[in-house]
């Protein structure tokens, strides 16, 4: 019998002072475009969750994140077209402005309330944000 492998990937939450959550809408993958997500990546071999992070936010979202400024907010096994583990995270803490730094794979950088994300959001992303306000740490998400 063969093993599950996992694809993991990372999900960053960043919060204004109005309370109110960045959400990023999908363009130009062929994959969800139109559709709200977070700022997140894949990790990468050797790289820890933290650091994937924090590139990840760097490549997207253009802002620097010193280690230690996360906060663990659950983590989500999910179906797709691989089997996938999220991780996400809250930012308390970066420095400079966030500004969209991949416009040709996002059309708009959007702030939300966490129980109102913009429309249509991502089903696992809402499903995750859902887990969160519920205070919910581990989850699991088949569409």
């Amino acid at each position: 019998m063969s093993r599950m492998q996992s694809v993991v990937d990372v999900h960053v939450l960043f919060k204004n002072d109005n309370n109110e959550y960045l959400f990023i809408q999908r363009a130009n993958t062929g994959h969800r475009d139109g559709q709200y997500s977070l700022v997140a990546g894949h990790l990468e071999p050797g790289e820890s969750i933290e650091e994937c992070a924090i590139r990840e936010s760097k490549e997207e979202a253009g802002v620097s994140i010193a280690p230690g400024s996360f906060d663990f907010k659950l983590v989500m096994r999910r179906d797709s077209e691989q089997n996938r583990i999220s991780f996400f995270l809250t930012c308390r803490s970066w420095e400079g402005v966030l500004v969209n730094m991949e416009p040709h794979k996002c059309s708009a950088f959007v702030w939300a309330p966490l129980d109102h994300p913009p429309e249509p959001t991502v089903d696992y992303i809402a499903h995750a944000l859902e887990n969160i306000r519920n205070g919910v740490i581990l989850a699991d998400f088949k569409p």
